[in-house]
């Protein structure tokens, strides 16, 4: 049976990290024609090309940064997947500039390129830090979600449709709290929990990939898909990790917040979940199709306030609230906190 990426290729920007191999894993045995692999890490992209050992994999070494070495890669493509980032709170906070010409100015150059080589489809990655954003990080992916809409506003006639996902926390992904915590107790360290009673959104990684699909299939241009996702505090996080663990009893060290981290996050602001289309599993939400002659929606613009002043944001304090047991379910959809909870090595990929 044909799908929409039979013989198509993929490029996935930032390719390496643990998005890009769980697209890969899922598309390599398809009847995809060919999945570029673009990102800065040649020994990461070596590490693939071994371990995969596939010849629908490419691999392209450079930087979003670079619009011209982007052009070179997008020759040809039928899709993109943007997940190239700077998504580490604190290295943001000191270093916001990287963060901006990463995130904001690197967002743009993917557009563009994708655009110039005919590209059918874009799929930006955003993060729920992007909503009320307080940090660098989430400051920098706002932006990049408003050039994504800026940019799919003049793309009538052109064939290319770009649209976007904004998710929470995907769990045991690169640089994430649950394998920092796994690696603290078998190191015998006390786990180091910011503040037990901060939320955060909780995602499988094969979530975050069947919300992509799912704008890749549904979206059109500006839009912005948004899963429905259980949220957890750190302290229900901590002890269904030590649960599986088999080490109820481990310390627990509080350290306090860390720079630019908030209580809880939001995946959609109020005034967004005023207009955001209820999908089930989804929310869609449109791009404001307004142009700057305002006069003429006068009616639009009055219910567009009155719903976001009687309506309520969606985050992890209002979500599906996980209980331990909850938790340990959810946890123990992950390969990597199933071979924990056996005592078996685990390593993650990308």
């Amino acid at each position: 049976m044909q799908t929409p990426f039979s013989n198509k290729t993929l490029l996935i920007t930032g390719g390496t990290g643990s998005f890009g191999n769980a697209v890969i894993k899922r598309f390599l045995q398809t009847d995809i024609g060919e999945i570029r692999v673009f990102s800065r890490d040649e020994k990461k992209q070596d590490d693939m090309r071994k371990r995969y050992n596939n010849a629908k994999l490419k691999f392209y070494i450079g930087d979003v940064r670079d619009a011209h070495g982007l052009a070179a890669a997008m020759r040809g493509v039928d899709y993109v997947f943007h997940a190239a980032a700077l998504k580490q709170v604190p290295s943001c906070e000191f270093h916001p500039m990287q963060a901006v010409r990463t995130n904001v100015l690197g967002g743009e150059n993917v557009l563009e390129a994708a655009v110039a080589a005919g590209v059918k489809r874009v799929v930006c990655l955003s993060t729920d830090k992007a909503v009320y954003p307080i940090n660098a990080m989430g400051i920098s992916k706002a932006m990049m979600e408003k050039v994504m809409v800026a940019a799919s506003r003049n793309l009538e006639g052109t064939g290319t449709v770009i649209c976007g996902t904004r998710y929470g926390n995907v769990m045991a992904s690169r640089g994430s709290v649950i394998p920092l915590f796994v690696q603290q107790v078998l190191d015998g360290q006390d786990i180091t929990i910011t503040d037990p009673t901060m939320t955060r959104f909780m995602m499988t990684l094969a979530d975050a990939v069947d919300l992509v699909l799912y704008a890749f299939t549904h979206g059109q241009n500006g839009d912005i898909f948004v899963q429905k996702s259980p949220a957890a505090t750190m302290e229900v996080l901590s002890q269904a990790i030590l649960d599986l663990m088999g080490k109820k009893d481990h310390p627990i060290a509080i350290i306090g917040s860390r720079h630019g981290e908030k209580l809880y996050e939001s995946l959609l602001s109020k005034e967004e979940r005023a207009c955001a289309e209820d999908l089930g599993d989804y929310f869609r939400v449109p791009p404001d199709g307004r142009d700057l002659n305002y006069a003429k929606f006068v009616e639009e613009g009055e219910s567009r306030i009155t719903r976001a002043l009687h309506g309520e944001e969606y985050n992890s304090h209002n979500t599906t609230r996980l209980d331990v047991e909850g938790m340990k379910k959810l946890l123990l959809r992950l390969e990597f906190m199933q071979k924990v909870a056996r005592g078996e090595p685990a390593v993650l990929e990308g």
